[in-house]
C-alpha cells in the first residue's frame, strides 16, 4: 500500500469560499454599474447644456428662427392684447428665461401680443347687484365699465347691459376692449320724485285749461 502523499491539496474552508464568491460578485456588480452609468451619461448628455437666448421684443417669426436654429422646440403658451403699445405678434414673455441652462431640444414657451382683442362670453347680469356685476366683468377682463341709473324701485340692481351702446343678450361674445354700460335701478325715492314731477306737470296743464 502507498502512504498518503503530503502533496495533496487541503480543502479550503467554506467561509473562505463564500467570502471569495461575494467579493467576485461585488467586483462584477461594480463593473456593470460603471458601464450602465457611462452609457446613461452618454445617452442623456449628462453635464452638457446650452443657454436659452433672449428673444423678448422679437417678432414671433424671428424668435422661432433663432430658437429653432439653436436646437430648441418652440410653443406659444399665451397671447395678450396691447392696443397701440406693442406691435402684434411680438414676444413679450419667454419661459425658460434668458441665459437659463437647459438640455438641447428643450421646449421654450412664448407669450406674444395678439393681433386682435380677446373675445369673451358675457353671462346674464340682469337681476344681480351692481357690485357683483362689476366684479364679474372685471374678472373677464373688461376695463371700461360705466353705470347708468334708471328709474326703478330696486336700488343698485342691474336691469340691463349695453356694450358700446348696443344692448346685450345673455351669452353674447364681445371683445374685452368694449365699453360696458350697466343700467342700474336708482331706488324708490327716484321713482317717487319722477311720479311727483309728472303730477306737477299734469296739474299745470289742468290749471291752464281752466284758466
Amino acid at each position: 500500500m502507498t502512504a498518503p502523499t503530503s502533496l495533496s491539496k487541503k480543502k479550503k474552508p467554506f467561509w473562505l469560499i463564500l467570502l471569495l464568491n461575494i467579493a467576485a460578485m461585488a467586483v462584477v456588480g461594480c463593473i456593470i454599474l460603471w458601464i450602465a452609468l457611462s452609457w446613461l451619461d452618454s445617452w442623456t448628455h449628462h453635464g452638457e447644456y446650452i443657454l436659452v437666448p433672449e428673444v423678448k421684443g422679437m417678432s414671433y417669426h424671428e424668435a422661432y428662427d433663432r430658437l429653432h436654429s439653436e436646437g430648441f422646440a418652440v410653443e406659444i403658451s399665451d397671447s395678450v392684447y396691447e392696443a397701440g403699445r406693442i406691435a402684434p405678434g411680438t414676444v413679450v414673455e419667454q419661459n425658460p428665461k434668458c441665459d437659463t441652462k437647459v438640455k438641447d431640444g428643450r421646449k421654450v414657451y412664448l407669450t406674444i401680443t395678439a393681433f386682435s382683442p380677446k373675445s369673451v362670453t358675457v353671462p346674464s347680469l340682469v337681476d344681480v347687484s351692481v357690485r357683483q356685476a362689476k366684479s364679474v366683468l372685471e374678472g373677464l377682463g373688461f376695463k371700461q365699465i360705466s353705470i347708468e341709473n334708471v328709474p326703478s324701485e330696486y336700488r343698485d340692481l342691474v336691469l340691463g347691459v349695453k356694450a358700446s351702446g348696443v344692448r346685450l343678450s345673455p351669452g353674447a361674445r364681445i371683445p374685452v376692449t368694449s365699453r360696458i354700460t350697466l343700467e342700474v335701478g336708482s331706488g324708490v325715492d327716484s321713482v317717487m320724485d319722477d311720479t311727483e314731477d309728472s303730477f306737477d306737470d299734469s296739474d299745470g296743464v289742468t290749471t291752464d285749461l281752466f284758466d
